[in-house]
């Protein structure tokens, strides 16, 4: 009698589960990530190329801004979503610098390609990556240049050259002298405590060039649906009483709204005319509080409109809510859900409002507003296409203003930062010993991936500059970088080519957990979809 030593097969895992791991499993999943950094190459930089990207539903958007450009590539792969994350994660905190990081990722990850292949272990590389990233972090802090808050026009000078490095990559680079005012103007004006970017409205007409575009230090918004009369309305007041109300102003048919039972004529007219009634009593109220504007989230109907008409009163139903919000922040009051008791410190006032034709549009427009702490960005341009991207690239120009605010320390662009940190780490790998000094020197390796690919994008030859500014930095020249204007290397700090130190750090630290997160990946398990059952037709069906 014998018996059976082998061992049954034990199934885990349903059948068609994919399930792959190990070195192989490492390299495939940077390899994927590699696709995605060659994507973005040529966008990095003052002469980044822009990308065409055409959406199922055959929308085209034209953008150069790593964030956009990966959230609107639909990508599959697991692990190349991880880019996609940490640009995202970018945006959100810094607002720029969403290309370099996910090209620092992928370069990192080109570099560990390399010691995985050799049989380095992924964990030994990972200790490696993040000790070098901070001491990269450690020596951005120690050589930022802060610059003092003391003087307001030194440091209005910083910001305006903080949001024009920014707006350098973009479309709007060449009038960049006209929209840098703008993004300062638009930070300054905010709440300095909480810096809360919504309360900068940006509104879209095309037409016209980009230099026609317009900053209002108040509120601005689309003149919204209106009924007869509206023409009639005053559309200019200086030092208006506004009210902003949550009301609906408008006959309702009773049939839509309730059943009413009545036995004579006489009582049908009654209910009529107490909803009538009820509407004059809100407006009677309302003209008593001595307001000239009146807006309202809910609908203002004719006969109010009519009414206000009358009155030499402007009003406008279905307001937005954040531009409610936006003109309550700006002209003081607050927003009011019944019409009674209605008193003065409930409505708000600004030196000058009016109605205003911007291309094709109207627009209301609130100015002198004595809370202003919003303004609105009244954008134009030929093509809807591009007024997106201008609208993307001063979004970015005002993160960086932003953060530049809150933390003014800044460094010098232009691949001067990486070159530096590149020659300190490189010096601190010769120090140590064992295979953490290959790590660490790779590190120092793939930060040079950013001038690289500056000098590529602009058709400079990329060995030659790097070699200039290797030299530079080894005879102790800190901030040089590459200079666009004259094709070669220079002092990008005495350039004015800046960036706020913040920028530089989470661009580090994102990147290297990015890295770090991939290389402990070694094992990928992937369900297959279930397949769609074909619908028959049910029993007793015909």
């Amino acid at each position: 009698m014998s018996f059976s030593t082998q061992t049954p097969t034990i199934v885990v895992l349903k059948e068609g589960t994919d399930a792959s791991q190990g070195r192989g499993q490492i390299i495939n999943n940077i390899n994927a990530c590699l696709a995605i950094q060659d994507t973005l190459k040529p966008t990095l930089g003052p002469f980044g190329s822009d990308i065409l990207i055409v959406g199922s539903n055959g929308k085209a958007t034209i953008s150069n801004d790593g964030a956009t450009i990966l959230k609107l590539l639909d990508i599959v792969h697991p692990a190349a979503k991880m880019l996609v994350d940490i640009s995202r994660a970018q945006d959100a905190e810094v607002g720029d610098g969403t290309t370099s990081v996910t090209i620092l990722a992928g370069e990192l990850l080109k570099e560990s390609k390399t010691f995985i292949e050799d049989g380095i272990s992924s964990n030994l590389i990972i200790r490696g990556l993040r000790r070098a990233c901070d001491l990269a972090v450690s020596k951005v802090k120690e050589i930022a240049v802060e610059v003092k808050r003391d003087d307001a026009d030194e440091f209005r000078q910083l910001l305006e050259r903080c949001a024009k490095t920014a707006m350098s990559s973009k479309l709007i680079a060449k009038n960049s002298d006209f929209f840098t005012k703008m993004v300062v103007d638009a930070v300054l004006c905010l709440d300095q405590n909480d810096l809360d970017e919504n309360m900068i409205g940006v509104k879209k007409v095309p037409g016209g060039g980009m230099e026609d575009s317009m900053y209002i230090n108040g509120v601005a918004f689309k003149k919204t649906f209106s009924y007869a009369g509206f023409e009639q309305q005053p559309k200019k007041f200086k030092n208006p009483k506004i009210l902003n109300l949550n009301v609906e102003l408008e006959l309702k048919s009773e049939k839509d709204n309730a059943e009413v039972r009545v036995e004579q004529v006489k009582d049908y007219q009654d209910i009529v005319d107490a909803e009538w009634k009820i509407i004059l009593n809100k407006l009677e109220a309302i003209e008593a509080s001595g307001a000239n504007i009146v807006l309202s989230k809910l609908p203002i109907g004719d006969l109010a409109t009519q009414y206000f008409a009358d009155r030499d009163i402007f009003c406008a139903g279905r307001v937005a809510n954040e531009d409610m919000e936006r003109v309550i922040k700006a002209v003081g009051g607050s927003i009011q859900s019944t019409c009674s008791n209605i008193s003065e410190k409930d409505l708000g006032t600004c030196e000058l409002f009016e109605e205003v034709q911007v291309g094709s549009e109207r627009y209301n427009v609130f100015k002198g507003c004595p809370e202003a702490r919003t303004c609105t960005l009244i954008l134009r341009g030929g093509a809807e296409q591009v007024i997106a991207e201008v609208e993307r690239s001063l979004h970015d120009a005002i993160m960086i203003v932003k953060r530049a605010v809150s933390h003014n320390s800044v460094v010098a662009g232009g691949g001067a930062i990486e070159m530096e940190l590149s020659k300190y780490l490189r010096d601190y790998a010769r120090t140590i010993a064992g295979k953490q000094q290959l790590i660490v020197a790779a590190f120092a390796k793939a930060l040079e991936v950013i001038p690289r690919q500056l000098c590529e994008n602009a058709g400079f030859d990329g060995i030659e500059l790097l070699n200039k500014l290797r030299s530079a930095h080894a005879k102790g020249e800190m901030w040089h970088g590459v200079d666009f204007q004259r094709e070669t290397v220079g002092n990008n700090m005495n350039n004015f080519i800046w960036e706020p130190a913040l920028v530089k750090i989470n661009a580090l630290e994102s990147a290297t957990e990015a890295a770090s997160l991939l290389l402990s990946v070694d094992e990928t398990i992937k369900n297959e979809e279930p397949e769609q059952q074909p619908q028959g037709r049910g029993r007793g069906a015909f």
